[in-house]
Parts: C-alpha cells; structure tokens; sequence
C-alpha cells in the first residue's frame, strides 16, 4: 500500500494524504494519516519531495508542511529532479506558503548553476522569476511574493530596467527611471519569455512596459507611462516566425476573470486602436495553434471569464 501509484502524478499515498484538496486547514485525522504513512515506512521524500511540494501549494496547510519538515521532507529538494518545492507557491501565488519555506530555508535561488549540470539538468531559474511567470493574476499577492522573495535575497533574470516596478505597482521607481532617462518608456525587452495567462501563450518578448503594465493589471503604472508620451499602440517586436507585433491592449483584454477591465477601459478612453492585427501563438495544451487578428479576435478566442471585457470591446468597435 504505501508504494501505491496514487496522489498527484501517482507519486504515493504520502502525496495524496498531504495534498489536503482544498482550501481548509488539514483536520488532525489527515495530519495523523500522514504521520502514520510516515512511521510505516511511506518515503517521505516520494517522487521527488512531492508530499511538501503539494502541501506548499497552499499556505492553509502549513501544519501538514511542518509535520513533513518535522520528518525530513527536504525545503530544497526538486519534484522529479526539476521543479524545485519553492516553485509550488510561486505557481499559485501563496505569500504564506512561500513565507514558510523561506523562513526554513529554502534557497529562493535554487541552488548553483553548476549543481544542476552535475545530475545532468539545466538550471530551473528562481523563485522571483517562476513568480513573474506564473498564470495567476492576483496583484496583492504578487507583490508580497516579490517582496518575500527579494527581501531573502532572491533574484531574477527578468530585473531590467523598470520591468519588475512596473509588475509590482511601484510608481516612485518608474518616476525615478523616467527623471534619468525618458527613453526607458520606448524601450524593448526582449528577454521577457513570462506574460502567459488565461490558456492563452502570448508573452512580453519584445514588449515595452505599458505592454507589461497591461499584462499584470497595474493601471496607474498604465497611467503614469502614457502621461510621459507611451506610445499607446507600441508594437511589440516580430520574431524570425511572425510572430509578435501585438500593442498593450491585447495584454490587458484577454486576461481571465476581467482582470484587465481598468487597463482596457484607460486605454479605449486614450484612443486605442482596435484594428491592429498581429500573429501570436495559441492555447498551451495546443502549442502548434497561431492566432491572427484584431484584439477583440483574440478576446474571443480566449475569453476565460472575461465576459465584460469582451463586451466593452464589441461596443468600442
């Protein structure tokens, strides 16, 4: 029984028992359910850590974390030898689950690129940049994760100029930005592979910050770029395939759950163009798909839960 293929992945019944499916705290029949997998002989490292790994997807089941710390689960260990424990409530965006882990000791770096090479594996990347790239869009939650994660030393591929203020709302550093160089609100940051959301694979590559603004709902950062002469209808770059070419409009309009609204409805007010068309790639369980069109095609094709959005677009048209 305790090898049985069940629980996330089939990784055990340590797995299924410290997952706690569902938001509620785990009752101290589930907790005793695992301490007993533990004493008769479950791995409490199966699969790769996976029983604190699926526990840390959610900062309610905090307990089950530390009665699999308590036993040995490892805060630095990689699920299959690839997702590191960190990674799960960068996933979700849990800042209390994430807290946790730190706070025992997980290196929010991931370790040395060199100790990745040495078991045949490429670097993960780090927690700050598995946070800018998740699909979940909550702002006060991913505020706190950034600032979670950079106050315990984390750092990001993605830290270029302005691109980590503009995600997380901070105005006084785009002002500062700005008062050096204005020039930091054409620029173009093609290393931004992050901005997937809502099924859909649109990304930042070649964007600039009002795309990203777009992106994570930040409209007084929106706001702010365009007061300084943003071009509201930049056009993110075209890569060697076609792909690209899309304004920030189509970053704010197809987010799920009318994320985007207020980013929509400050760009429709500062006259954006509704006819540009652009190539993207499609849905992330159909990477072969590609989209061309206008932004409310796209809308359309990925609407998720953005019923307004889509309707305020049809009637701007």
């Amino acid at each position: 029984m305790k090898h049985a293929p069940i629980g996330y992945c089939g990784d055990g019944p340590l797995t299924w028992a410290a997952e706690c499916r569902g938001t509620s705290e785990p009752s101290k029949a589930r907790l005793d359910i695992a301490e007993w997998l533990i004493n008769n002989g479950s791995d409490i490292h199966e699969g790769g850590d996976a029983p604190l790994m699926r526990a840390s997807l959610n900062g309610a089941r905090t307990s089950m974390m530390e009665l699999l710390v308590r036993h040995g689960a490892d805060v630095n260990a990689a699920w299959h030898g690839v997702y590191p424990v960190v990674f799960a409530p960068c996933e979700t965006l849990d800042p209390i689950a994430l807290d946790w882990l730190l706070q025992h000791g997980a290196d929010p770096d991931c370790g040395e690129v060199s100790e990745w090479q040495s078991k045949g594996r490429s670097h993960p990347g780090t927690a700050l940049d598995f946070v800018l790239g998740t699909y979940v869009r909550d702002k006060d939650a991913l505020v706190q994760s950034i600032n979670l994660i950079r106050n315990a030393g984390g750092s990001s591929q993605y830290d270029e100029p302005g691109v980590i203020a503009t995600i997380s709302g901070d105005s006084t550093e785009i002002d500062m930005l700005m008062g050096k160089d204005l020039s930091v609100i054409e620029r173009r940051y093609p290393s931004l592979n992050i901005g997937t959301t809502a099924g859909r694979m649109l990304t930042l590559k070649g964007a600039t910050l009002l795309h990203v603004a777009a992106e994570f709902g930040q409209v007084g950062i929106a706001k702010q770029l365009l007061e300084a002469g943003a071009d509201i209808n930049a056009h993110a770059a075209t890569d060697l395939h076609g792909f690209g070419g899309q304004t920030p409009i189509f970053h704010a309009a197809t987010q799920g759950h009318d994320f985007g609204i207020d980013v929509v409805r400050l760009l429709l007010s500062r006259g954006a163009d509704l006819t540009v068309r652009c190539q993207l790639p499609g849905h992330y369980e159909h990477p072969e798909e590609v989209f061309q069109g206008t932004v409310l095609d796209y809308a359309r094709r990925f609407p998720g839960s953005a019923n307004r959005t889509t309707d305020l677009l049809n009637r701007s048209t």
